[in-house]
């Protein structure tokens, strides 16, 4: 009898990047790189005023520069449609209704294209365009105390209540009352944004750096009355996104002059075009109130949060959510708002609304068990609800205490000293810090299909994007065990909107909609393939879609959950804060490729970090544009920021999930900034309640402290 030796399961095995090899000899391409016969080059020109209408454009001078092609505006560029249009549930970017009217509602909006022979020549025209503008004046003071604030529903509802909220602080034993605000800041991937459009045999042909082929592809097709069959989007290397990869204006100002002139054109944009064309997230302030029993008990939790948002649309950083999944107490309040200002739209960024929120929240909750004269851990575990606090809904698996319990005994955190300003290294303040982290773990419908070759090799079809996070590797790994074969027989193919539909690369939620898709396809084509079938030269193909068996889950609270802690030091002297080292350990669902998870985790950790210390967009009140728009005066952790970092999970496979998955993508982030806080109160006795924790602010404090 012959033996059969079954693969070893690929998932959860540490694998290399199966486009490694690609990227670091430069045989990967980007959107930028991709050749075109007969090519052409679009150079945006931005608007100087913050709020107005064009009068008028100086386009005779730039027509006659050498090189240049056309000019597109307002007056003469293509109609588009954004009636229709809805992205994931709402409208699109309002600067993807491009060149449509005169109006002009934030500094940085685009108000012309010059398109060129070369990227240089049509650089060089741009930079000297001459726009006159009609100047309104603007507003883009943000701050807590503005009339004109106003609830919005966005990917959530805006309010939630249960419980008389004022009742139950006035018989609270300990209340806490305190404001906190993050900055704007935005998302600088390391890829520009870019695309290249073409019309080939009537079909609109876009090569684009994205975070969802389809998305992009529905997007198109609605803005220019297409049918979806008549545009292909192809994305299939991209140097990072963070939510800020979607429809935006390059896009569309190159289908618009590919259109014009019946030739490609591709549109790039600068570091400094992307701080107000990519989208950022928005500054919040936030109010959270607590009331507890003098054991730490929660009696009342309200957290309020307020985002700016652009004058053409409202957009929703839900950072009272958070507060709806971490903690109950007998009265629950939160609310989202929203004020109008002159301002660009903001966008998803890595965990929106939960990485702000998660650092109101979570300081809060740290100034509570001070109050209480409790150890944050153990608050916290006071207080671990067993069921949705708004929602009452089950979780499918809430494993945040497991997390701590893990974190405390790595991270040596008995022997802590509650005392704060008492552990000294020379010059430095030492402290230590902790904080929860939460995210959800959704999935959406998408498609796959999955051909089994003659050669004895699979080839794996799906429109999913890998923004550099590995998941065209951890999809490989899902397929070969759905095949039970090894990885090396697998060829993943992503980044193709003439693939089917498929989730975007957000919300965490990436992996694991692309990899149930690919599953389902797996096990219906190895059904076919019984022994002895012969396989034709093209192959058998399969194909799956998810919508009814994602339609099918059961209602409950899913969520992946983690636990932060980090040491730092702080001279008084400078104002100087060095993280000296963090831990985080998750409970993120089954960890399909524990090499490029980890570089996942660590990454948002490292985000934090930046967020803690580093990142604030400066608003110009006079100019209404931001200062320093570029990576000199936006400032970022760099190497030398960042010390030992080290993330590890829990067991915590989702059983509603085909492989187990929940996602990673955005759990590292959230919780991260609130730790790094909280260990500077521990080290300097004094509470920081607005990101970043910058040295002017350290010496602030101390001189009033």
């Amino acid at each position: 009898m012959t033996t059969v030796t079954r693969p070893a399961s690929a998932v959860g095995a540490a694998h290399t990047r199966v486009e490694g090899r690609d990227k670091v000899t430069g045989a990967a391409r980007y959107a930028a790189e991709i050749p075109f016969a007969d090519l052409t080059h679009g150079w945006l020109v931005l608007s100087t005023v913050a709020r107005g209408r064009v009068r008028a454009l100086e386009t005779d001078r730039v027509l006659a520069m050498p090189g240049v092609l056309a000019v597109l505006h307002h007056g003469n560029a293509p109609r588009v449609d954004t009636d229709h249009v809805q992205l994931l549930g709402t409208p699109p970017d309002p600067t993807a209704a491009l060149f449509q009217d005169d109006r002009v509602p934030h500094a940085g909006w685009p108000v012309a294209l010059v398109v060129a022979e070369t990227s240089e020549q049509a650089r060089e025209a741009a930079e000297v365009m001459v726009v006159h503008y009609d100047r309104e004046p603007h507003d883009v003071a943000f701050h807590a105390g503005r009339p004109d604030i106003h609830p919005v529903d966005g990917q959530v509802p805006a309010v939630t209540g249960k419980g008389e909220l004022e009742a139950e602080l006035a018989a609270s034993a300990v209340v806490l009352d305190a404001e906190y605000t993050t900055p704007e800041e935005h998302h600088n991937p390391m890829e520009p944004h870019a695309a290249a459009a073409r019309w080939d045999g009537g079909r609109l042909d876009v090569v684009d750096s994205n975070q969802g082929a389809t998305w992009v592809q529905d997007g198109l097709a609605k803005l220019f009355s297409l049918d979806p069959g008549a545009v292909r989007v192809r994305s299939e290397h991209v140097g990072g996104g963070f939510g800020s990869k979607g429809v935006r204006a390059h896009q569309v100002a190159a289908v618009m002059a590919a259109t014009v002139l019946q030739r490609p054109v591709r549109v790039v944009l600068t570091r400094r075009q992307m701080f107000s064309l990519a989208g950022h997230r928005s500054p919040t302030s936030q109010r959270v109130r607590l009331g507890a029993e003098a054991d730490g008990r929660l009696r009342a939790l309200e957290h309020r949060s307020l985002n700016h948002t652009s004058t053409v649309l409202d957009f929703v950083e839900p950072g009272a959510g958070v507060a709806r999944v971490m903690y109950d107490a007998d009265a629950h309040h939160t609310a989202n708002h929203v004020v109008r200002l002159d301002v660009p739209h903001p966008t998803w960024m890595r965990a929106p609304g939960e990485a702000p929120g998660a650092f109101a929240l979570e300081s809060a909750l740290d100034e509570l068990a001070e109050k209480c004269g409790i150890d944050p851990i153990a608050l916290r575990v006071r207080n671990e609800p067993t069921a949705g606090p708004v929602s009452g809904l089950p979780f499918s698996s809430r494993n945040l205490l497991a997390c701590f319990e893990e974190g405390a005994r790595r991270f040596g955190w008995a022997d802590r000293d509650p005392r704060p300003g008492v552990r000294r290294d020379g010059r430095w303040l030492l402290g230590t810090g902790t904080a929860a982290s939460s995210f959800f773990a959704g999935a959406a419908p998408s498609t796959a299909a999955v051909t089994a070759e003659a050669d004895g090799t699979f080839t794996v079809r799906t429109a999913a994007s890998d923004l550099g996070t590995g998941a065209r590797t951890a999809l490989t790994l899902i397929a070969a065990d759905a095949l039970d074969v090894p990885p090396d027989r697998v060829r993943m193919r992503i980044g193709d909107s003439d693939f089917g539909p498929a989730m975007i690369a957000g919300g965490s939620m990436g992996t694991r909609s692309w990899g149930w898709s690919i599953t389902a396809a797996a096990a219906e084509l190895r059904e076919r393939l019984a022994p002895g079938v012969d396989i034709p030269p093209e192959g058998i193909t399969v194909r799956s879609d998810t919508t009814e068996a994602i339609g099918a889950l059961a209602q409950k609270e899913r969520h992946s959950f983690g636990a932060q802690f980090a040491e730092v030091a702080v001279d008084v002297a400078t104002g100087e804060v060095r993280v000296r080292r963090m831990l985080g350990i998750f409970a993120a669902g089954r960890i399909v490729n524990p090499l490029t998870a980890r570089n996942q985790l660590v990454g948002g950790m490292i985000w934090g970090i930046s967020m803690a210390l580093h990142e604030e967009a400066v608003r110009d009140r006079a100019s209404g544009g931001n200062v320093g728009a570029d990576l000199a005066g936006y400032h970022v952790a760099a190497h030398a920021d960042i010390p030992h970092v080290e993330a590890d999970w829990v067991d915590d496979p989702d059983p509603d999930d085909p492989v187990g998955i929940k996602g990673i993508g955005e759990i590292g982030v959230v919780g991260a900034a609130a730790a790094v806080a909280n260990a500077v109160w521990h080290a300097t006795g004094v509470r920081h309640r607005s990101l970043p924790i910058r040295p002017d602010r350290v010496l602030l404090a101390a001189a009033d402290a």
